[in-house]
C-alpha cells in the first residue's frame, strides 16, 4: 500500500474518502457502474408506469398477479444460475440479457401496429428487472472488495446510486415529448450494455490493482436449496415476524391504492405527457429521500423511538387520502404519491430493516425473503384484485376509494406503533443499515 499517492486526485480521494491509490480506479468505475444502472432504471420506470393508464383496473390487476408468479420463477432460475455459473460470467450475463430483451422490446413495439400485448409484457418484465439490477450489483461488489475495504468504500460507491437516481428521471422528464417513449426504452437498453465492459475491466483490476484474487461473494442467500418451506414455518410461528408481515401487507395495499388512483387520473394525458409527469415525480421523490435520509431519519428514530417512526408515514398518508377523498384531482394524488414514496424510502424502509436486528441470524436468513418477496409481491397482487373489484365490480369512484384507503392507512399506522413497541420490548437495536433501494 502506497501511503503517499503519486497524483493530486489520489491524494484528495484518500484524504476525503479514505480511498487508497491502488483502489481509486476500481472505486470510480464502481461508482460509474451503479450510476448507470440507476439512471437506466429511472428511465424505464416512468415509461412502464405511463402505460398503465391505457388499461382498466382489472387489466393492471391481472398484470400484477402475473408479475408475482413471474418474479418468483425468475428468482428461482437465478438461484440455479448462481450455483452453476461462474460469478464473473454471471454478472455481465445478467445485464447483457436484460439489455438485449429491452432492445427486443424497442424493435417489437416499433414494428407492430397493435402493440398492446407487447406493452403488457414489457410492463411485467421491467418489474422483474427491478428485483435484480441493484441486488446483482452489490453481490458483485462483495466479490470485488474485502470486508475491510467495503467498510471504507461502499458509502462512496453508494453515492453513485443516489446520483443516478437524480439524473435518470431528468431524461424522460425533459425529452419524453421530443424523443417519444420508445426511444427512451432504447436509451435505457444501451445504457445497460455499459456495465458489461465495466465488469470485465473490474475483474482485471481485482487482480492487478486490488490483489483480491481470494475474495469471493457469499451468494448462499441467492441459492434455492434446503427445505423450501422452512422460511414460511419461521414466519407463521413467530408473532413478531407476523406483525412485520401485516405491516408490509398494509404498506403494499396503500401503495396499490395510490398507484391506481394515479393511473386513472392520468388517463386523459398522452403517454409522453404521463412519462414526463411520472419522471418529475421520481426526481422529486429522490431529492426528498436524499435530504430526509441525510438529515432527519436518524434524528426521528433517536428522538421519538421506533413506534412513532413506523407510525409517522402511515398516519400522514391517512390524512392525505382524506384530503384526496374531498378533492380527487391529479395534483393531490401526485403530492400524495411523492409523500408516500419519499417517506417510505427515507423513513419507513430503514426503520423496517432495523426490525430484523431483533431476531437471530438464522431466523433473519430464512424468514426475511418470505416477507420481502412473497408477502410484498403477494400483497401487491391481492390488493390490486381488491381495488379492481371495488371500482369496476362494485362501481366505487375515486373519492370513495380514497376514503377506504384512509381507513386502511390508519390501521397501518396502528400496526406500526404496535410493532415498534414490540421491537423495543424485545431489545432491538436502532443501528441502521444502508438502504440499497
Amino acid at each position: 500500500m502506497n501511503d503517499k499517492p503519486n497524483n493530486p486526485l489520489a491524494s484528495f480521494m484518500k484524504t476525503a474518502s479514505k480511498i487508497e491509490e491502488n483502489e481509486l480506479r476500481s472505486v470510480l468505475l464502481a461508482f460509474l457502474f451503479v450510476f448507470t444502472l440507476m439512471a437506466a432504471w429511472y428511465i424505464l420506470r416512468p415509461v412502464r408506469d405511463a402505460m398503465a393508464s391505457d388499461w382498466t383496473d382489472t387489466e393492471v390487476s391481472l398484470l400484477w398477479n402475473i408479475n408475482f408468479f413471474a418474479s418468483a420463477a425468475v428468482v428461482a432460475l437465478y438461484g440455479i444460475a448462481v450455483s452453476r455459473v461462474n460469478f464473473k460470467y454471471l454478472v455481465p450475463g445478467v445485464y447483457g440479457f436484460f439489455a438485449l430483451t429491452f432492445i427486443g422490446f424497442y424493435f417489437g413495439v416499433s414494428s407492430l401496429q397493435d402493440r398492446d400485448l407487447i406493452d403488457k409484457i414489457f410492463y411485467v418484465w421491467v418489474s422483474v428487472f427491478s428485483l435484480f439490477h441493484i441486488s446483482v450489483f452489490w453481490s458483485f461488489m462483495s466479490d470485488l472488495f474485502t470486508k475491510e475495504q467495503s467498510n471504507r468504500l461502499f458509502a462512496f460507491i453508494a453515492a453513485g446510486s443516489s446520483a443516478g437516481a437524480l439524473v435518470g428521471p431528468l431524461i424522460p422528464a425533459l425529452f419524453a415529448d421530443n424523443l417519444g417513449v420508445d426511444q427512451l426504452m432504447l436509451i435505457a437498453a444501451v445504457a445497460l450494455l455499459v456495465p458489461i465492459g465495466i465488469v470485465l475491466y473490474l475483474e482485471r483490476l481485482k487482480v492487478t490493482d486490488l490483489h483480491n484474487e481470494e475474495v469471493h461473494a457469499d451468494l448462499s442467500a441467492a441459492k434455492i436449496g434446503g427445505n423450501p418451506f422452512s422460511g414460511f414455518k419461521q414466519f407463521v410461528s413467530n408473532p413478531y415476524l407476523l406483525a412485520i408481515g401485516v405491516f408490509i401487507l398494509l404498506y403494499t395495499t396503500i401503495g396499490s391504492f395510490v398507484y391506481f388512483e394515479q393511473k386513472n387520473l392520468l388517463a386523459d394525458y398522452t403517454r409522453e405527457q404521463r412519462t414526463e409527469i411520472l419522471a418529475i415525480v421520481d426526481w422529486v421523490v429522490n431529492i426528498l429521500t436524499f435530504g430526509i435520509g441525510m438529515f432527519a431519519t436518524s434524528r426521528i428514530v433517536g428522538r421519538f423511538g421506533m413506534a412513532v417512526t413506523l407510525a409517522l408515514v402511515p398516519f400522514f398518508i391517512a390524512a392525505g387520502l382524506l384530503i384526496l377523498a374531498f378533492a380527487p384531482i391529479l395534483t393531490v394524488v401526485l403530492a400524495l404519491q411523492v409523500a408516500r414514496r419519499a417517506g417510505n424510502y427515507a423513513i419507513t424502509r430503514p426503520a423496517r430493516e432495523m426490525l430484523f436486528t431483533a431476531v437471530d441470524r438464522e431466523t433473519r436468513f430464512k424468514a426475511k425473503p418470505v416477507i420481502d418477496i412473497v408477502v410484498y409481491r403477494g400483497g401487491d397482487a391481492i390488493s390490486s384484485i381488491a381495488f379492481a373489484g371495488l371500482t369496476e365490480g362494485v362501481g366505487l369512484g375515486l373519492a370513495a376509494m380514497a376514503a377506504i384507503g384512509a381507513g386502511i392507512a390508519a390501521v397501518w399506522g396502528a400496526v406500526g406503533a404496535y410493532l415498534g413497541g414490540m421491537f423495543t420490548r424485545i431489545g432491538g437495536t436502532t443501528g441502521s443499515e444502508p438502504d440499497s433501494r
